[in-house]
């Protein structure tokens, strides 16, 4: 949501940005053991810098940015402009909080480095609001603090272990045959035979299929030729609450209740919540019925959380509900792009295709370790994620005292803005940064030449990315299926490449269209 922090601004004179903090080369930073490789940042003085000697926009620019200058639905775009202008430290006001723009790997990382042990991300106060009057329980993304911590102690076991996801291949392989099954009904139905339009849409449907079927260990249907009333109205409410999210922010809490939008996003939420509790309740049924029998129970990852008695049954409710919300975008949005930039680069497309067909010869189901091995189609995936970052702006609340960064003290609750889109795009890491180049994440001498923090699609530490592992074993899985039976082609009346637009999340622009033609 990095665009709402962008609505109002302070007058600010602009001063550069003192001396450059070091920057290093390190490990994968998706790794917690991660170490220095090269000497650490040298640590300001403290109280070196006033917050208020900070760069910035004033309010005036930042609403004809906004409104007039076209950035409306383009802040990615902004991030690099208002680093352009004011470097990689500006700040801004967003009502009474103060918003700081980071905008530099090395300087992402001297923030994450002083999280404490419960790292507080944005204010999610819209989202609190629909519970709170429902007296539903928050989850991983809305809990705060101690709460926060003891539902991801719990989420984490059967999610972030490899041993745990492996089990999941079986499962997401069986999404992956119906998906291309689809795409086959998909391709007959069109006028050429082969082209399948609008194929962001059709990959959400296997994404949400895929989290689906592991949160709640039962098939929804979303594949099938007619998908099912209850499953189209739980994929309706989670785009509609998603859309309306996007400004509810900005919306006067005293108003809300008055304006029909709201009581479409009271709705929808409605809609997600009474579903995955059904949907819920189904699993308890079954569950209570093996017990009765004196059968053990055994299944996968909801009735771990069920029968592990960590979490009460509307605590299973709500974090289950946002695991969701969570799940399937980053799988849809990134294989639409890698498919996307395939086509239009041929020759990664057969390089890929050729490391596939010596992993996984003729027709053999790929499992998790087949896919593991697969170094170029990690490489496609890390470079997609680069430059179509899912979530294009972080954030980060100063909760447990003064901060200091880059030479500045900020106090607390200072919110600082991960500008993750203007870094990955910044040519001093990654050289030529519109250009989709694969080869720039093949290690050379055991290393990338790259910031770690450059590129972090899914967070780091213990606030990073929940669903992971898998949203990168269903992202290997299709994508290695799906390149082995088709060529990948761009569709001839594309007049103009696809860019990405920021609505919450970023976002295909336009629909993506595609040609899959069959391989002899």
């Amino acid at each position: 949501m990095a665009h709402l922090w962008l609505r109002a601004a302070s007058r600010l004179a602009v001063r550069p940005l003192p001396g450059n903090v070091g920057r290093t080369l390190c490990s994968d930073p998706s790794s917690l053991s991660m170490r220095r490789e090269v000497e650490q940042p040298r640590q300001p003085s403290l109280g070196q810098l006033r917050l208020e000697d900070l760069p910035g926009p004033s309010a005036s620019r930042m609403l004809h940015w906004i409104l007039l200058g076209g950035y409306r639905n383009r802040t990615c775009d902004l991030q690099i402009k208002m680093k352009e202008l004011y470097g990689p430290l500006c700040m801004y006001k967003f009502g009474k909080m103060t918003v700081v723009n980071v905008a530099r790997a090395d300087l992402i990382e001297e923030v994450i480095r002083q999280d404490g042990i419960y790292p507080q991300r944005s204010d999610m106060s819209h989202w609190q609001e629909f519970r709170d009057m429902r007296g539903y329980s928050y989850g991983p993304l809305t809990a705060e603090g101690s709460s926060w911590h003891r539902f991801r102690t719990v989420l984490n076991k059967r999610m972030l272990r490899p041993n745990d996801v492996v089990s999941y291949a079986k499962p997401l392989n069986a999404i992956v045959t119906d998906f291309l099954a689809r795409l086959q009904r998909l391709r007959a139905a069109s006028s050429d035979g082969d082209t399948v339009t609008d194929l962001a849409n059709e990959l959400y449907k296997f994404a949400f299929e895929g989290i689906s079927t592991v949160l709640f260990e039962t098939r929804l249907g979303s594949l099938e030729e007619h998908v099912p009333t209850r499953t189209e109205e739980f994929i309706d409410a989670i785009g509609c609450m998603l859309h309306i999210s996007d400004i509810m922010p900005v919306i006067p809490p005293s108003i809300r209740p008055y304006l029909p939008v709201y009581k479409r996003y009271i709705a929808a939420w409605d809609t997600l919540y009474d579903t995955a509790a059904e949907l819920i309740n189904e699993k308890m049924e079954t569950i209570n019925e093996r017990l009765q029998k004196g059968e053990a129970v055994e299944g996968e990852y909801l009735t771990f959380l069920l029968s592990s008695g960590k979490m009460s049954l509307q605590e299973v409710y709500g974090n289950v509900t946002e695991m969701l919300l969570a799940g399937v975008d980053t799988t849809s949005n990134t294989i639409s792009w890698a498919l996307y930039q395939l086509a239009r680069e041929p020759h990664y497309q057969e390089r890929l295709y050729q490391e596939i067909r010596s992993i996984i010869p003729g027709d053999t189901t790929p499992d998790a370790e087949s896919v593991s091995r697969m170094v170029y189609l990690k490489a496609v995936i890390k470079e997609t994620l680069r430059k179509y970052p899912v979530i294009p702006g972080n954030a980060r609340v100063a909760a447990n005292g003064d901060v200091f960064v880059g030479g500045y003290r900020f106090p607390k609750k200072t919110i600082f803005h991960f500008c993750h889109y203007a870094v990955s795009h910044d040519p001093e890491n990654f050289p030529e940064p519109k250009l989709f180049r694969p080869e720039r994440w093949l290690r050379v001498a055991g290393r990338l030449p790259h910031h770690p923090f450059s590129s972090i699609p899914f967070g780091f530490g213990i606030r990073a990315c929940l669903g992971r592992r898998i949203a990168e074993l269903e992202m290997l899985l299709a994508l290695s299926q799906i390149l082995r039976a088709y060529e990948v082609h761009p569709d001839p009346e594309e007049k103009e490449e696809v860019t990405p637009v920021t609505r919450t999340l970023l976002i295909p622009g336009a629909k993506i269209n595609l040609k899959f033609i069959e391989r002899k």
